[in-house]
């Protein structure tokens, strides 16, 4: 049980990761050349749709995954713990940083949208590269934990 619980963790962060990664190679590179008001308007869009239902079971198993192969028992504790903090140091950045700056982003609507946009877009990219950082160190100490648990 606890290998599926593993593979599970690992499909999850991978799949976390990859979003995270797409927003920082390729979505914000492509949005950083818009206008002030098409790039307001467009993370604001995004803003909405991404926390829906795929969204959040990729952020709920990104912690609960990790958290049942510790409870299960493994070998690989350690790894797999530190897969786990990083996950959880993610996800404090996303609520602590950038949640907040799109909140206040969706509030600006209407108004000054390149007042709006110097006050999120380096702010969010830069808290945005610390969690793509943090989620790409959990997925690959539990690409390693499994390797190890295959052996």
């Amino acid at each position: 049980m606890s290998f599926v619980l593993m593979l599970a963790a690992v499909l999850t962060a991978g799949l976390y990761a990859g979003f995270m990664l797409t927003f920082l190679i390729a979505i914000m590179p492509g949005l950083a050349a818009l206008p002030d008001d098409q790039f307001t308007s467009a993370m604001r869009r995004f803003n909405e749709k991404v926390p829906g239902p795929s969204f959040l079971v990729l952020f709920a198993g990104v912690i609960v995954f990790p958290a049942a192969v510790l409870i299960a028992g493994t070998s690989h504790g350690p790894t797999v713990l530190g897969a786990l903090l990083c996950a959880v140091v993610g996800h404090l950045i996303t609520i602590a940083g950038n949640i907040p700056l799109n909140t206040a982003l969706a509030g600006a609507e209407g108004g000054d949208d390149s007042a709006a946009r110097t006050a999120f877009e380096s702010r969010w990219n830069g808290l945005h590269q610390a969690r793509t950082a943090f989620s790409l160190a959990a997925f690959v100490m539990l690409v390693v934990a499994v390797l190890q648990t295959a052996r």
